[in-house]
C-alpha cells in the first residue's frame, strides 16, 4: 500500500483529489500489485514561495530497485506536472520503508 503527501502553498490552485487519483494509476500503471494509495493533501496557510511537494513512500521490494525507481518518478513528474496551472517550486521525492513498517486494513467488524 503505497502512500502520497501533497504539501503546497495555499495560493497554487491545483486539484488535489485529481493529482493523488493520478498518482495511484500511475503507481498502478508501473507496478500492478501494489495496491492502493492512500493519499493526504495539506494546503500551507502560510508559506515562502509557492511550492508543491509530493511525497511517495513505499514498501521495499525486489523489483523495485533504481531502474523501477526512475521510471516510477520520471512517469509520476509527467503526470503531475500536468496538473499544475502555474509556475511554482516543485519537489518530489520516493521513499522506501523497512520491514518493521506494518501497513494494513483495519476493520473493527471482521
Amino acid at each position: 500500500m503505497p502512500h502520497a503527501e501533497i504539501k503546497y502553498s495555499e495560493d497554487l490552485m491545483i486539484d488535489a483529489p485529481v493529482i493523488l487519483a493520478e498518482i495511484e494509476q500511475v503507481i498502478l500503471r508501473n507496478d500492478d500489485g501494489s495496491g492502493e494509495c492512500k493519499g493526504r493533501a495539506y494546503p500551507a496557510l502560510q508559506y515562502h514561495h509557492t511550492h508543491l511537494l509530493v511525497s511517495i513512500s513505499m514498501l521495499t521490494k525486489a523489483h523495485r530497485d533504481a531502474a523501477f525507481t526512475q521510471k516510477l518518478m520520471a512517469d509520476l513528474e509527467t503526470a503531475i506536472r500536468a496538473q499544475i496551472p502555474q509556475k511554482c517550486f516543485f519537489s518530489l521525492g520516493i521513499t522506501y520503508t523497512t520491514e518493521s513498517y506494518l501497513t494494513t486494513e483495519h476493520d473493527p467488524k471482521v
